[in-house]
């Protein structure tokens, strides 16, 4: 499919999602020797309702992270049975409403939730299904915004209080202690942090079976990362055999939470040059998206390759790739090696699927980019292109 045939029909900045490389990702988590129980695709990373409708018609869970995923889950059709619920800070409505749903399993993050999770399930006449998300403190060798396992971390309970916490959630009226979860972070290169968690985490297992607990499930999140710059990294089926193998010899399911793994190179952001600025110290390639579109270059340093859609052999130049917004952090890339282009050419800012779309932003009022699926020969608008009118929609005097 064209992606000068996509500017032409939808415009510039586009998200464009490869419906085969979605699917096809997701059957490397969900399929083979070593396959899940459930794969909970992580709803924060891509979030589209056609991406969702997608998923859950090939069998995925979602691990979700507010109300308003939850909600998208429900609307594209997903089994609210095969949902978990994370998050350090749900609201006493969020909740309500995913007990009154018939969710898999909360992710408990704290006491305060466990009880008021329990007063709320009372209250209702249901149970709740939770596990514990445990903080084995473990360094995820990530960028220190997307390592969620360390003592520092907002995320998840103490190792050392785990034993304690669980005591207590199994006396808490309403409550159903089901399993164990754990999440190191994300973008992780490397099997090492993983095999140091589960050490951890095996040792909590067994004192929760010495302490009567019959769990149902491990949860061990996701984090795997992918190529954004073509490095060699463990694939799926490495990463669950690790997981099988700490699981061997306990009756207990294993659930994942895999997002960028599925999603990120699943996608691509569609620029257009809009010209080539020469400044005392570097040189500029502007372009029509901006940090509100991508910002994980201005957030996290992040690298994403940026390739010409016009095949070209010239030498290539060292350029800052720049946007509109009105900030020295809006980039894309920079010192960037690339093949010079000329105003009204487009760009493919690659790997994009992940956190993407999902993280833009209205700033300095700037419509939404469109978001599209490739199906084939063929593609169709998932999301349309924002209008001014929707940026002031419900406001008013």
């Amino acid at each position: 499919m064209p992606l000068r045939d996509i500017a032409a029909a939808v415009g510039t900045p586009t998200y464009v999602y490869s419906r085969t490389r979605l699917l096809s990702n997701y059957r490397a988590f969900a399929e083979g020797p070593t396959k899940p129980d459930l794969v909970c695709y992580s709803v924060k990373a891509l979030a589209n309702l056609a991406v969702l409708r997608l998923l859950a018609e090939a069998g995925s869970g979602f691990d979700v992270v507010s109300g308003g995923e939850l909600a998208r889950v429900v609307a594209a059709g997903g089994d609210p049975a095969k949902v978990v619920f994370s998050g350090v800070a749900k609201t006493k409505a969020e909740l309500a409403e995913a007990l009154a749903l018939g969710i898999r399993c909360f992710n408990v993050e704290s006491e305060g939730e466990l009880t008021t999770l329990s007063g709320l399930a009372q209250a209702a006449g249901r149970e709740a299904q939770v596990s514990l998300r445990v903080n084995p403190h473990v360094d995820a060798r990530t960028h220190p915004y997307i390592a969620t396992a360390l003592r520092e971390s907002k995320f998840g309970v103490p190792l050392d209080r785990a034993r304690h916490l669980y005591r207590q959630a199994a006396k808490l009226p309403g409550l159903r202690v089901v399993g164990v979860d754990f999440h190191l972070g994300s973008q992780i290169t490397s099997l090492t942090p993983f095999r140091e968690a589960l050490a951890e985490i095996k040792d909590l297992l067994d004192a929760l079976a010495r302490d009567g607990h019959r769990l149902r499930h491990l949860d061990v999140g996701g984090g795997l990362g992918v190529r954004y710059r073509g490095r060699s990294l463990p694939p799926p089926g490495a990463w669950l055999a690790l997981m099988r193998q700490a699981l061997r010899g306990r009756e207990l399911e294993l659930l994942i939470e895999p997002g960028r793994a599925i999603a990120a190179d699943a996608g691509l952001l569609l620029t257009q040059v809009l010209g080539d600025k020469r400044g005392q110290a570097r040189r500029f390639l502007l372009v029509d998206a901006a940090m509100n579109d991508l910002l994980r270059p201005s957030l996290y340093g992040a690298h994403h390759e940026i390739v010409s859609v016009r095949t070209t052999r010239a030498r290539p130049v060292t350029v800052d790739v720049v946007g509109p917004i009105c900030e020295s952090g809006d980039f894309l890339a920079q010192r960037r090696r690339m093949q010079p282009v000329v105003p009204g050419e487009l760009l493919a800012v690659l790997d994009a699927g992940a956190y993407g779309f999902s993280m833009s932003s209205n700033y300095n009022s700037r419509p939404r980019a469109a978001e599209v699926l490739v199906e084939g020969n063929d593609f169709r608008v998932i999301r349309r292109r924002e209008t001014r009118a929707d940026l002031w929609r419900g406001e008013g005097d």
